[in-house]
């Protein structure tokens, strides 16, 4: 008779791993005195943490409910070495119930079966994915026996269950392009899944406990330093481990900030980067050469970030934090590559009529992620000097060389025509993609002043960047590199308003955001060089964006009390989110906060979304098309894929208003 196997709840796991490292600090302690004279004891501090939300109805109009029940333990460790040489670290581990509790929306049991949109001159109809109107028999009926696409039977390795469409909860389908999105945890439906560099390929167990991978992300910190005296007085200060290196002084805006990568699956944007910046292995040198007759202080740091690249973490389909809705775009167009599938309102067949079309595998949609090897080609790189003029102005110099930790999805890739069945590498304006993370250089600076004049603290970053790629829809490649020029201005202000506080200044903290693509290519509609737009075409990022946030923080009851109230506003996506909240430090160890995000304004925005590219001329082209043998985009748009860069972070969570609750406990 065998044994069975005894399976401790994730929860519990979680405990147990965490309260032991906890229990072995002091086992630790009793040891490492002995390395040396001048050893001091650890320094142990463990941290507990919920984090409850609540989402309201999307559009669809289902009540999503529970959205996250995060429980986080924390252990930070400080430990004196002997000879100068400290260690710190920090352990954090995560359990997040959401996808037991609401399995329904974002566990095993979420999506189902879904209809995919025609448009005819009478208005939309709808049919089962796997029974599009254009099918093999369909086209085999023009005497092109030897097309790719699929039997209106269906798909055998995509059945229609454990779907939603394609960004459903933020707008309709409204005659644009849509097809079916996984988004069930991959080990209970592994379609479409794949490793974009740290997340998109999660089993449940995975989307659960996310620090506990084979990156060993719950070692959040674990780094030590040392401070040496140099000959001439200065000192070179070492610093050598895992880690989050912070340039810059803004919030929330990356302009100099971003040597580390972000995990915005934790909370989107709404938890602060120190919690949400992922820590790489790191190397730091820092010559700190003291004053000149110039400068109160000078600095010069080098980093070398030597760990196995890691891009952004945007999000898992089907998991509650999916920034700009990307992860399901990535998904669903790795399915249609894999087993291919049926795509909304795609054949032009006559005017006024674009008919769902079923697709087969290797003709459209997202092959290969080409993450850079751990090799030289991963080594990223950065500098910057700082110092304190005499006057009080501090300021950095900064530059970096590095891999960007944002996508590029090179199109016009391999394909399988749908008419012809004849295999190309090459296809100018189709959609068939890479995902490719290209090198990026950086330089830049910032700067801080005090002005007693307006009692205000003034903060300025700026960068210009070489190398980043964008969405670009009329380059046969569908995309283009730009030069990025980035810049942020903020104001913090302590205020006595009499009527919150009239004993304790209220924080007043204001910050302006400025984007601006050089070289930006942007077509409206009309007749240009020949090619005739029925839209907009080129980049759909905006030329120039702007974003703008005000923080206004009181205190009260001996600062035990602290509203706040927090608005930023996507000036072009005309989006906004507002963020109040109260955080009560009912003792010195526990901490209760009240809270939610709220948005208003715009949401979805249309772009143009390829369909009229003709990639397999003649039998793309538009109906009436004066050039029917020639690729390049129309200009006909929709939703998706690329509204959602139109419509930024904040519009493409239009119906993701939450409220939550919060509890941390110090031991």
């Amino acid at each position: 008779m065998s044994k069975k196997e005894t399976r401790r709840p994730p929860a519990l796991k979680l405990l147990a791993f965490v309260t032991g490292c906890a229990l072995a600090m002091p086992v630790l302690a009793q040891q490492l005195p002995e390395l040396g004279s001048e050893a001091e004891p650890w320094k142990v501090d463990v941290y507990y943490d919920n984090h409850t939300a609540f989402r309201g109805k999307d559009r669809t109009g289902d009540r999503v409910g529970l959205s996250k029940f995060r429980n986080t333990l924390q252990v930070e460790a400080d430990k004196e070495l002997g000879d100068d040489w400290a260690f710190r670290g920090i352990l954090r581990g995560s359990w997040d119930g959401v996808y037991r509790m609401n399995k329904g929306q974002y566990g095993e049991a979420a999506g189902g079966p879904i209809n995919l949109q025609s448009t005819t001159p009478g208005g939309y109809i709808e049919t089962p994915h796997g029974a599009g109107p254009v099918t093999k028999e369909v086209v085999d009926g023009l005497g092109l026996t030897n097309n790719a696409f699929v039997s209106g039977a269906g798909y055998p390795n995509s059945p229609n269950d454990g779907f939603r469409v394609l960004g459903d909860r933020l707008h309709e389908t409204a005659g644009g392009v849509a097809f079916g999105v996984p988004v069930r945890p991959c080990d209970k439906d592994g379609r479409g899944c794949r490793d974009f560099g740290g997340y998109g390929d999660k089993k449940l167990s995975e989307l659960e406990a996310p620090e506990f991978n084979d990156r060993l992300d719950f070692i959040r910190e674990a780094y030590v330093r040392k401070n040496f005296t140099l000959g001439d007085g200065s000192d070179l200060f070492l610093k050598i481990g895992k880690q989050q290196v912070v340039w810059g002084r803004t919030d929330l805006f990356r302009v100099l900030d971003v040597i580390n990568p972000v995990d915005y699956s934790r909370n989107n944007i709404y938890d602060e980067l120190q919690d949400i910046r992922i820590p790489m292995w790191i190397a730091q040198a820092e010559w700190r050469m003291g004053p000149s007759e110039s400068m109160q202080d000078r600095n010069f740091q080098i980093v070398w970030n030597f760990d196995k690249f890691r891009p952004n973490n945007l999000g898992q389909c089907g998991s509650p934090n999916a920034i700009l809705d990307a992860g399901c775009f990535f998904r669903g167009m790795a399915n249609l590559w894999d087993n291919g599938g049926t795509v909304a309102n795609f054949a032009n067949v006559a005017p006024g009529t674009l008919l769902a079309t079923n697709f087969g595998p290797g003709q459209i949609g997202l092959r290969d992620v080409n993450l850079p090897d751990w090799s030289l080609s991963n080594t990223q790189i950065g500098a910057k000097f700082e110092g304190i003029t005499q006057d009080g102005l501090s300021f950095s110099l900064n530059a970096l060389y590095y891999r960007s930790q944002l996508p590029s999805l090179h199109g016009a890739k391999r394909t399988t025509n749908g008419f012809t069945g004849v295999y190309s590498e090459t296809n100018p304006y189709l959609i068939s993609f890479d995902m490719e993370f290209p090198r990026v250089k950086l330089l830049g600076g910032s700067l801080d002043f005090q002005s007693e004049a307006l009692g205000a603290a003034f903060r300025f970053e700026g960068a210009m960047t070489w190398g980043e790629e964008f969405a670009n829809t009329a380059r046969p490649e569908l995309y283009s590199s730009n030069r990025v020029w980035r810049s942020v201005i903020g104001v913090d202000r302590p205020t006595f308003i009499p009527f919150i506080n009239p004993h304790r200044t209220t924080l007043i903290s204001a910050q302006l955001f400025w984007q601006h693509i050089f070289d930006h290519e942007y077509y409206k509609t009309g007749a240009k060089d020949g090619q005739n737009y029925l839209g907009p075409v080129g980049m759909v990022d905006w030329k120039d964006n702007f974003i703008g946030t005000v923080l206004i923080k009181a205190f009260m009851m001996n600062d035990r009390l602290s509203p706040e109230l927090i608005v930023a506003r996507d000036f072009r996506a005309q989006a906004t989110a507002i963020a109040p909240a109260v955080e009560w430090s009912v003792t010195d160890d526990l901490k209760l906060t009240f809270g939610g995000n709220f948005k208003v304004g715009t949401g979805a925005r249309r772009f143009d979304d390829c369909r009229a590219c003709n990639p397999w001329a003649p039998f793309t082209a538009p109906v009436g098309d004066p050039d029917p043998m020639t690729a390049y985009s129309r200009g006909l748009a929709g939703f998706e894929p690329l509204g959602r860069f139109r419509a930024g972070p904040i519009g493409s969570a239009m119906y993701e208003d939450e409220i939550y609750f919060k509890l941390k406990y110090q031991f």
